[in-house]
């Protein structure tokens, strides 16, 4: 755990500020690649994740946006209306589960809203690398649009085009136009408000596997179970390979709430499976997979235990 100074807070956007963090004593914070993010742990008792906005190759600081929600769980409420410039607070290292291909032969960016902040890290490094790419930053209205001036010389250079819809989704970019037909060596990475990812999801479904790629802020509502053919009532049991130790997981309990009841130590912060901070590895069971991080091959090895549920009776968990 880091504990650092907000050296800075900038209003990015209608309620966006973007805050940089640094070492108190002028250390270089550990390296980060593009697309990270780290945990905060904001005033309140709230842990919230955050992608990582500046260029990676910087290593004084960190820079984070933070959208204002104020429907939301509390968290950046809370945020913006309790930390200010000159306070400590404390966040992860740097965790990395949305990051660039580096075999692509162009990067094609989609941002919807405060989903642009994973991209400012990513457009800097591709910059740098002299890879090719172009970001389509889709938003309500300009003065609802963060970074713009960072982002003004790559508008007028053709790399980044801002799409407003005002409010009309009809009114903005056609995703089922641009991307219509996938073109050899794109990848497409992707972030942003719920309804928009799922936009994005539906317009890049026919795009060859592993071509395609999304981070989320936040997951949509769990519906447990979800399986074709779930445990009978939802309700499925896990084992403690050390131990042998077995436990019921209730229908309405996560495997993570269960752990925990039974006195063993299990490490959570989003609790929808957009983090990856409590994945686990299992030897025997089916999981039912509900993160929207670990990819295919991570899978057949790993479950987040936050949200994930089993189609199977048992699940046997490595710890």
């Amino acid at each position: 755990m880091l504990e650092l100074r907000v050296r800075s807070i900038t209003n990015e956007a209608v309620g966006i500020n973007a805050y940089e963090l640094v070492d108190p004593a002028g250390a270089d914070l550990p390296a980060f690649t593009a697309g990270a993010h780290i945990d905060v742990h904001i005033p309140g008792g709230f842990v919230r994740q955050y992608s990582l906005s500046n260029d990676p190759l910087e290593r004084k600081r960190y820079v984070i946006g933070v959208l204002n929600v104020g429907d939301g769980r509390g968290g950046s409420k809370a945020l913006h209306a309790s930390v200010g410039a000159g306070d400590l607070i404390r966040v992860s290292a740097p965790r990395n589960h949305f990051p660039l291909e580096p075999d692509a032969r162009r990067h094609l960016l989609l941002a919807g809203g405060i989903g642009i902040t994973p991209m400012m890290a990513m457009v800097a490094h591709l910059r740098a690398a002299g890879a090719e790419y172009g970001l389509h930053y889709c938003t309500r209205a300009p003065q609802r649009t963060a970074f713009r001036e960072q982002l003004a010389p790559l508008v007028e250079a053709g790399k980044a085009i801002h799409h407003y819809d005002h409010g009309d989704p009809a009114q903005g970019l056609s995703l089922a136009d641009l991307l219509r037909h996938p073109e050899v060596g794109t990848h497409v990475y992707y972030c942003g408000p719920p309804g928009w990812m799922a936009a994005v999801a539906k317009a890049t479904a026919h795009w060859p596997q592993g071509t395609v790629h999304c981070e989320y802020f936040a997951a949509p509502p769990a519906a447990w179970p979800r399986a074709e053919n779930p445990v009978s009532d939802g309700a499925f049991a896990v084992r403690i390979a050390s131990t042998g130790q077995t436990l019921a997981v209730p229908a309405d309990k996560s495997i993570a709430q269960t752990l925990r009841e039974a006195g063993i130590a299990c490490e959570t912060s989003c609790e929808a499976g957009v983090c990856g901070t409590c994945r686990t590895r299992y030897l025997e069971g089916t999981p039912e997979h509900c993160d929207f991080i670990l990819s295919d091959e991570e899978r057949s090895q790993y479950l987040t235990v936050c949200c994930s549920r089993s189609s199977s009776e048992l699940l046997v968990l490595d710890i």
